[in-house]
């Protein structure tokens, strides 16, 4: 079963962009969620990751981290089984 990814955004982040094509390179679909879009977005993201920046990336329960921690994954060669079977 496909894991669902969830990736929190806002509007002018590069890293928030270059996430959002490593995941469609790698062919599967996610959530996304912008925190610029509604007051409060934000603030739910810090308290489920106890980060402040974006982009914020989950595969299924699992916390990814931010860009460099997905590209890190993916370089590893870890990357790939999370999204075939989830975290």
């Amino acid at each position: 079963m496909k894991p669902e990814i969830l990736i929190y955004t806002a509007n002018i982040c590069p890293y928030c962009t270059m996430a959002k094509r490593l995941l469609e390179k790698k062919g599967v679909a996610y959530s996304e969620i912008n925190v610029d879009s509604q007051p409060g977005l934000r603030q739910e993201m810090m308290q489920k990751t106890k980060r402040r920046t974006v982009p914020q990336i989950f595969i299924d329960d699992f916390h990814v981290g931010g860009f460099d921690d997905l590209y890190a994954l993916d370089q590893r060669k870890e990357l790939d089984p999370l999204l075939a079977t989830g975290a």
